[in-house]
């Protein structure tokens, strides 16, 4: 998906400024291809679903733009792509890391040195093996291709030796973050030969993933089969996907209702009309979260009351009874209640308060009106709708600016006032130094950084996730984090999905759709 910011669907964040720019504008240029790409030369034109067997008809609104998962980063697209792909970890629905391609790992007792043992006999679509060797080249084509989207988070990488079946990564600090790190968002792994022309593997995918991909029409189609040689071959009941690019959200329930498609990410305010349809509409779990991002390099946001008075302007629960039909829900951190990193101290910090808002900017020494503000978006987003209406409540003058090529000046952090959404990351810690880091892509004040955070943060990497004190390790580096002026968070909108009655269950794995398991029974 491109970078940018999601309207109505969460999970966009695009991961490094040197590649957002690239990316959006390779998207914008491969979007609407209609050109249909071959990409088994065996497997022709036909669709997936005239082999027979069961068929998963997913529709939906981040249609991947880049099949090479280097390029593709860690937006919501990586759901799909993970169709296809495979990565050493994978979560489980604790948001632990439990084996995927490596069957276990260990450190070495210094914490600087993380060994994966592959499973042996796995191989990649184009039967290339899958082993230490391919793993070193993914880790070192995310870190060096001048598109990666990646390669800032794999910055505690220094070296990658490989030994047959194993892979030892020679770290550059202490860091037990690695486990949770490489999993399907991070590096999801792809043939080294196929690897060796990223052009073609963007649009041709190899991977070692419970699907290969048969046929690609860019922006609109992909149509994939199930792979027998995945580790997991017998608990993947699906014999095809047929993944398509949703049309307008409001013809989405229709297409459910007759059987186009039976499974698709769903816009809340259609979730009504799902249900009377008889679907079964649900909350996959995730770490979705949406914020205003600020620049106090910049006036007037080099005042720390000018962002207090900001803090305390943001009515969240507007946003989440606005935009989320109810599904969605207020937060004030990028995490969800409940979840391990989540800082109950931190909640509710700065409450609505427009009054105090008013106080705060006159003590600065503004007067209504004074402040005037351009809100710099991708596109017509009623985010920035209440944004505006909110701010001018309290005196502050916006005006919204929609800039097609917003991610450059973003990522650039050229921006005074901006707005985000992200679906996080499965190691907390990454997910706070995105945010929070001097080098965070999404601290659009960077190189600021609240003060206390980098030790916060250190430690959090020191200390191992099977620790007794780690979840209060975390939290306190949480709590660091969210002394930073440079973002207020607002709202957590929901990963809704719609799907027939006919497929069953999901794994609630947090921010991940995992087909391990999933059975689709009768017509679809």
């Amino acid at each position: 998906m491109p970078a940018h910011l999601i309207t109505r669907r969460p999970g966009a964040d695009r991961r490094s400024s040197r590649g957002a720019g690239r990316l959006r504008a390779a998207a914008l240029g491969t979007a609407f291809v209609a050109v249909l790409t071959p990409v088994l030369s065996a497997c022709g034109g036909d669709s997936a679903a005239s082999s027979g067997g069961s068929t998963l008809k997913w529709t939906s609104s981040y249609f991947p733009t880049h099949w090479d998962p280097v390029v593709g980063g860690s937006g919501a697209q990586f759901r799909e792509l993970a169709l296809a792909y495979a990565s050493l970890t994978r979560t489980d629905e604790s948001g632990k890391a439990v084996p995927d391609l490596a069957k276990s790992w260990e450190y070495n007792d210094k914490g600087d040195e993380i060994t994966f043992h592959l499973r042996s006999g796995l191989k990649f679509s184009d039967g290339e093996p899958v082993d230490g060797a391919a793993v070193k080249a993914a880790v070192e084509r995310a870190q060096k291709q001048k598109n990666s989207a990646l390669f800032g988070d794999l910055t505690s990488i220094e070296s990658v030796e490989a030994d047959g079946l194993d892979a030892v990564l020679h770290l550059s600090q202490v860091d037990y973050q690695i486990p949770q790190l490489l999993g399907q968002r991070v590096l999801q792994i792809a043939s080294p030969k196929a690897a060796k022309n990223p052009g073609k593997l963007d649009q041709n995918p190899v991977g070692a993933g419970p699907f290969v991909v048969t046929q690609v029409i860019p922006g609109t189609k992909a149509l994939l089969k199930k792979n027998p040689d995945y580790w997991d071959a017998k608990n993947i009941h699906i014999d095809n996907v047929e993944l398509t690019s949703a049309p307008d959200a409001s013809t989405v329930v229709s297409g459910l209702r007759t059987g186009v498609y039976n499974f698709a990410d769903l816009d809340p305010s259609q979730a009504s009309a799902a249900k009377k349809a008889g679907l079964d509409v649900f909350v996959q779990p995730g770490f979705n979260a949406s914020n205003l991002s600020l620049n106090v390099n910049k006036a007037p946001f080099d005042n720390d009351k000018v962002v207090d008075a900001v803090r305390h302007a943001v009515n969240r629960e507007e946003f989440v009874d606005k935009l989320t039909f109810g599904y969605g829900e207020v937060t004030d951190q990028p995490f969800p209640k409940g979840y391990e990193a989540y800082d109950p101290e931190s909640e509710d910090a700065y409450p609505y308060d427009p009054a105090k808002s008013k106080k705060l900017l006159a003590e600065a020494g503004y007067k209504s009106g004074d402040i005037k503000l351009n809100l710099v978006v991708p596109a017509e987003d009623p985010q920035a709708e209440i944004v505006q209406s909110q701010l001018a409540k309290v005196g502050i003058k916006v005006t919204i600016k929609i800039d097609k090529n917003w991610a450059t000046p973003f990522f650039a952090k050229d921006l005074t006032f901006s707005l985000y959404g992200t679906t996080g990351r499965d190691s907390a810690a990454q997910t706070l130094t995105a945010h929070f880091g001097p080098d965070g892509p999404l601290n659009l004040s960077t190189p600021y950084e609240p003060d206390g955070f980098e030790a916060a943060i250190a430690k959090v990497r020191e200390t191992p996730l099977d620790a007794p004190d780690y979840t209060r390790v975390l939290r306190a580096a949480t709590r660091a984090g969210l002394e930073s002026k440079a973002l207020v968070f607002t709202y957590s909108q929901p990963n809704l999905i719609a799907k027939s009655r006919s497929i069953s269950d999901l794994p609630k794995n947090p921010a991940h759709i995992d087909w391990t398991g999933v059975t689709i029974s009768g017509d679809n």
